[in-house]
């Protein structure tokens, strides 16, 4: 699968060639990136009459993300705005001589204890590998609740750092991915990225049938993706 770009009136698009039977075009957060996934038979000149037909559309993608709330870029220090099931907290460091920890004090305060060598690096490794931690918690009695309302079977699932998109999911295995910084959100928006996967295993496009089973499943869907949208974004690009 090879990756090359085009330039469509100013717009630089990134092209990937794959095995599928219709073009896919999407706007990437945090900078609006396009990029088009194309059957293997599509030249060049289809993708851009694709893209200048969407032009409008990717515009107004585009000036979303422009505008939406980023982070500045983490130093893992004292006083420091991290976010936790949507809701943000200070970063207080500790120094002490065990092993990296982390602890939610109150609704206000994350204490993150660590040795005083502990450079930038490693701290934000421990937040990380305890963000791990707890979105794990939180999967499963969710998956299975979600199971029984949309009559599916997750049969594998895993959390990564993604770019691109907050999960995914591979119909053919029955595997979900969800993306990391999900448990920096609210509940409600975690909740809503696995259902939008898990009627992915039903339907794979994003389609009137698709909608209709986000409909029945979840009515309320629509307003926590534009609030999951609203949201700060992170700083350095996802990989989702």
């Amino acid at each position: 699968m090879a990756m090359h770009q085009i330039n469509v009136n100013g717009i630089v698009v990134d092209v990937v060639r794959k095995n599928i039977k219709n073009l896919h075009l999407g706007v990437y957060p945090p900078e609006g990136k396009v990029r088009v996934a194309a059957p293997l038979r599509v030249d060049d000149e289809a993708v851009r009459l694709a893209v200048i037909s969407k032009f409008s559309w990717i515009r107004r993608q585009q000036g979303k993300f422009h505008t939406q709330e980023r982070q500045s870029a983490r130093e893992y220090v004292s006083r420091e705005s991290h976010y936790y099931l949507g809701r943000r907290y200070l970063l207080n460091i500790v120094y002490h001589n065990g092993p990296g920890k982390v602890v939610v004090r109150n609704k206000r305060m994350i204490d993150l204890f660590v040795r005083e060598d502990v450079d930038e690096a490693q701290r934000e490794k421990i937040l990380m590998e305890w963000y791990r931690k707890e979105l794990k918690k939180l999967i499963p009695p969710l998956i299975e609740k979600w199971e029984q309302i949309i009559g599916v079977k997750v049969n594998a699932w895993g959390i990564k750092r993604m770019k691109t998109k907050w999960g995914s999911c591979n119909p053919e295995a029955g595997r979900v991915w969800l993306n990391l910084e999900l448990i920096k959100k609210s509940s409600h928006c975690l909740e809503y990225i696995l259902v939008h996967e898990m009627v992915h295993l039903l339907e794979r496009k994003h389609n009137d049938h698709f909608k209709d089973l986000m409909d029945s499943a979840m009515p309320h869907w629509r307003l926590y993706r534009d609030e999951l949208n609203r949201m700060p974004l992170a700083h350095e690009s996802w990989t989702y």
